[in-house]
């Protein structure tokens, strides 16, 4: 067993933090009861004075100074410390006691609420969910130390020391964070050194990659390096051409399937994502043991969030410039992929979210803008409908219901010069069907694909995978075609095969110019439900 504690002390000696400063309490026992001998503990006689060394001692190095308070108490001392340390700009990791996780519920005796007790001082604060994420915050307390020039604090109930700490799974958050906003010629050097020393490497993207100058910087950087591309798993938008012969797909959602995945791989580079969105929780590793993850992203969240060897935070496609003036070009040829298509549905046979989808990309214009809400089939719309250019997927980057419905029609209004097609479920129609009136009113061209069931199909799914059965009706009574043409959208009912490839043919060939919106009330049976 490794405790949480060892971990913890790991990552304070990886962030140069062996000199603790402190006025300890009970609260804090479990962790100074086992201090590694290589770490030095500087007592002073009340907090203040704990902060005010701490703040010289930050001062005089550059680099944070490790704080650790009791409870309310201690840390209710220190806040006027606190304060004059943020505003000498001085880095301080700040751990702080708290009661025993297991029975804070009822507020025994030295219990704090600590949660925002100093203010507006802190440049970060968090107490994590669980022990094992312990570690990760102290080493995201470092960094936002450093960023933000101020106390980072990190508040740690007693018990969660002596957790057990899953060695197979490494600490959340890079331990190295490059910084180059604009130009990362400076920073790129290991990262290189990485690319170049893998004999197969890989390339992850995300919706922070979605920009004309990243594509062209990645299709650069793929070709170069012989890698394949894969889409972050639930991305908000296309981060590379789907119809790229080295696209190789979307990442999957769970932890086994994305070892697997990765696993014939020696080093990831993500890029405009974080490493990696999951759905439902797994246990064990993200990727293969030992594997080297790099991630580029402008977004220090996705930085912090992310299983990274090496975090930079930068603007992909500046990033990945740099990389390619330096990255000498491989031999490697990836796996190529092949694009798929569906059969038509045979004579009795119902049509199909896949059936539809096919057509589609049949049909529409190369730089046209699908936008998506269809949970339950949402696979199948990857697997069938690449995106051809940049911005050419959209989709709710949180997974609420009610976004594309409403989002094509500003899509289409931001940018007239572009066909806008949204995909999506009855049951996500009916979270922003009002939209559909504005829509009309504004002369916003899209087409409204409207997959219907009659059911929450993707929950149908959810419920039978947990082994019950749907609690919910159904609601098949629910005439969308009418509920749109009501708001004054015009619509359609589709309910075959032929009457949708005439419907296509009739609209898609000039939706670019189309004015009015249109909404096909499209029949279709569930599939792999």
């Amino acid at each position: 067993m490794t405790p949480v504690r060892d971990v913890a002390f790991e990552v304070m000696r990886e962030c140069g933090m062996t000199r603790m400063f402190s006025n300890p309490g009970s609260t804090e026992v479990p962790l100074l009861v086992h201090l590694p001998d290589d770490f030095e503990f500087v007592l002073a006689l009340h907090e203040g004075a704990v902060v005010g060394m701490a703040t010289g001692h930050a001062i005089a190095t550059g680099q944070p100074a490790l704080v650790l308070l009791h409870t309310a108490a201690g840390l209710g001392n220190a806040v006027g410390a606190l304060a004059t340390s943020r505003a000498n700009r001085a880095p301080l990791v700040v751990l702080v006691g708290q009661q025993d996780r297991r029975h804070l519920a009822n507020e025994p005796f030295l219990a704090g609420r600590l949660a925002g007790l100093a203010g507006d001082y802190p440049v970060w604060e968090h107490q994590p969910g669980r022990p094992e994420d312990v570690p990760g915050a102290i080493r995201r307390a470092w960094h936002e130390a450093i960023e933000r020039r101020g106390p980072a604090l990190v508040i740690i109930p007693m018990d969660d020391w002596d957790a057990e700490f899953d060695v197979t799974v490494p600490v959340v958050g890079p331990l190295h964070i490059m910084r180059a906003p604009h130009d990362a010629s400076r920073v790129v050097a290991n990262i290189v050194d990485l690319l170049e020393s893998a004999s197969k490497p890989v390339i992850v993207v995300g919706a922070g990659a979605d920009s004309p100058s990243a594509w062209s910087e990645l299709i650069r950087l793929s070709e170069s390096i012989g890698a394949p591309v894969w889409q972050e798993a639930f991305g908000s938008r296309a981060g590379f051409p789907q119809d790229h012969p080295q696209f190789a797909g979307h990442l999957p959602a769970g932890r086994s399937q994305l070892r697997h995945t990765l696993s014939d791989h020696d080093v990831a580079i993500v890029i405009g994502a974080g490493a990696f969105r999951q759905y439902g929780y797994e246990p064990g590793p993200l990727v293969p043991e030992g594997m080297p993850i790099i991630v580029i992203s402008e977004d220090a969240e996705e930085l912090h969030h992310s299983h990274a060897l090496i975090g930079l935070l930068s603007e992909p496609a500046s990033a990945c410039a740099a990389i390619n003036s330096r990255i000498r070009p491989s031999n490697r040829t990836p796996t190529l992929r092949t694009l798929l298509s569906v059969e038509a549905p045979v004579k009795g046979q119902g049509m199909t979210a896949s059936h539809v989808f096919s057509a589609l990309a049949q049909r529409i214009q190369e730089d046209t803008v699908v936008v998506e809400e269809t949970p339950s089939t949402r696979p199948e719309l990857h697997r069938l409908v690449p995106a051809r250019a940049p911005r050419g997927f959209v989709s709710a980057a949180m997974g609420g219901l009610g976004f594309a419905l409403p989002a094509a029609a500003g899509l289409r209004m931001g940018d007239p010069t572009r066909p806008v097609v949204a995909v999506i479920g009855d049951g996500s129609s009916l979270y922003a069907v009002q939209g559909l009136w504005s829509a009309a009113q504004y002369e916003c061209g899209v087409l409204y694909i409207v997959l219907n069931n009659g059911r929450y199909a993707i929950m149908d799914k959810l419920a039978g995978d947990a082994g019950g059965k749907p609690i919910w009706p159904p609601f098949a009574n629910v005439n969308i075609t009418e509920l749109a043409t009501s708001l004054g959208c015009p619509a359609r009912r589709v309910t075959t095969y032929d009457e949708l490839l005439l419907t296509f043919d009739e609209v898609l060939p000039d939706l670019a110019s189309r004015r009015e919106p249109l909404l096909l009330d499209i029949t279709v049976t569930s599939e792999n439900l």
